[in-house]
């Protein structure tokens, strides 16, 4: 039996009644901070250029294009609404698959949740089978396949998308495995575009081609179900010989499930790279501690995990989207006013005097004890070193569930984030209720009841 083959049986496996409590708790809150996310994602410049291209969301269809009255085919509206929902980098990280698990499900679940009349418990159940693909397969090839400079979020996440169809769209093990290969030749996204726009585009082009994979199978097209073993196929090409094990793709799926806790998934509190989350953290840590200001700092020294440099290592960012992959920017911030917030990422923040006199200071490296094998790879320490000749740190090596940042979010915490987003893009009473939709997402007896909170008379931009 081929690997797609297996893993479409196991995709088939889970009913609805095999959720566990936890991991319906993490699919309401994924739901709700991925969907606050894309609302602040579709006023940000990336899918304003998008829905520019002639083609895109203009064919008539079910699918609600977020924050607009535009209605469109299910495989636009996953494209456009998937960008939005990584454009600001905010939405939520899974450590076991590398990446970010919610952007490659909610959005074409949504989307194809209208064109199928799915229930809010059809979607949870989705949502966790994929949630489940995406961080098993990346369970045997990672962290080579990270390191390599493949992006996990797209280049795993597809299959994250078609198993979410294929159980929305009641899909045969047979021609799920078909869309599995299928998706094996549509998986793409290099790290070198992080700090772009083609990062989140990254997602939108994920999501339209995972559910293209699955409509297509559904109506007889082919594919190679031994997409990912064969010589030239998905795991030698990707990984390389020797770079992944099978077996750790194949084993013990939901037991336990991994949006239950296991495959270590946390909202992110600041609106940048995940890979920044501790590293803010400590620095605010320390600030608040030892009321720090600027001026009583001589020097910042930086570790994180190994794992977390490589794409955020940069002195000198250019670009709102840069200063997002900028550890030494983000620092700078988070001494400067004990916050990162979204609008330290807008037009020319990132060129502030104030703030590059700070990152000066910075120093960025790998933490010389922090183990690069670990299974919690978000550790970090901040030092400082003050004007006055004190050292002062604050370090993490693990972190509480559900939290990059080191610390899990509340649901008042999560409220704050989600206002602070939908109210850039939908009217103000519209936002409470759709929050209080999606933390009970489960509960739904249609995707329009869903959908229709999320409309709104046209797309806004910030300059409006």
């Amino acid at each position: 039996m081929t690997i797609a083959r297996q893993i479409a049986d196991r995709i088939h496996a889970l009913r609805f009644e095999d959720i566990s409590p936890e991991a319906l708790e993490w699919t309401r809150h994924a739901f709700t901070d991925t969907v606050g996310c894309a609302l602040a994602g579709t006023v940000d410049a990336g899918p304003r250029i998008l829905m520019s291209v002639p083609g895109v969301a203009e064919a008539p269809g079910p699918a609600l294009i977020y924050a607009s009255n535009i209605r469109t085919s299910v495989l636009d509206a996953a494209l456009v609404n998937g960008t939005a929902s990584h454009a600001l980098d905010y939405d939520d990280v899974a450590a076991s698959m590398g990446g970010h698990p919610s952007a490659v499900l909610v959005a074409p679940a949504i989307a194809l949740g209208e064109m199928t009349q799915a229930t809010g418990r059809d979607l949870a159940l989705a949502y966790v089978v994929g949630f489940e693909t995406e961080c098993r397969i990346g369970r045997g090839v990672n962290f080579h396949h990270y390191e390599k400079g493949w992006h996990p979020t797209a280049t795993l996440g597809i299959f994250g998308t078609v198993a979410a169809a294929a159980r929305l769209l009641d899909l045969s093990p047979d021609i799920t495995a078909v869309a599995l290969g299928m998706a094996a030749s549509f998986a793409s996204g290099l790290k070198a575009n992080f700090g772009t726009m083609t990062k989140p585009l990254h997602v939108g082009h994920t999501v339209r081609s995972g559910l293209f994979a699955a409509l297509m199978a559904q109506r007889g097209y082919t594919a190679n179900p031994g997409a990912f073993e064969h010589g030239h196929g998905f795991l030698d090409v990707f990984n390389g010989a020797g770079t992944y094990d099978v077996d750790k793709m194949l084993a013990d799926w939901y037991a336990p499930l991994e949006a239950g806790g296991y495959g270590d998934p946390g909202l992110k509190p600041y609106p940048c790279c995940g890979s920044t989350h501790a590293s803010i953290a400590r620095m605010i840590d320390l600030a608040t501690a030892h009321d720090l200001t600027p001026d009583r700092v001589a020097r910042i020294e930086v570790m994180p995990h190994a794992r977390r440099l490589p794409h955020t290592d940069n002195p000198d960012p250019q670009t709102p989207l840069g200063a997002k992959f900028s550890i030494q920017y983000c620092i700078a911030r988070a001494l400067d006013e004990r916050a990162v917030t979204l609008r330290h990422f807008e037009e020319d923040a990132q060129f502030d005097p104030a703030i590059r006199s700070i990152m000066a200071r910075v120093e960025a490296k790998p933490h010389p004890e922090i183990s690069a094998d670990g299974r919690y790879p978000w550790g970090a320490e901040v030092i400082v070193h003050t004007t006055d000749g004190q050292r002062l740190a604050s370090r993490l090596d693990d972190y509480p569930s559900r939290g990059p940042a080191g610390v899990p979010m509340t649901r008042d915490e999560l409220w704050t984030k989600f206002s602070d987003c939908g109210q850039l893009a939908l009217p103000a009473a519209q936002v409470a209720p759709l929050f209080e939709k999606l933390m009970a997402i489960e509960t739904i007896p249609s995707t329009a009841e869903l959908t229709h909170l999320l409309e709104a008379p046209a797309v806004r931009s910030r300059a409006a």
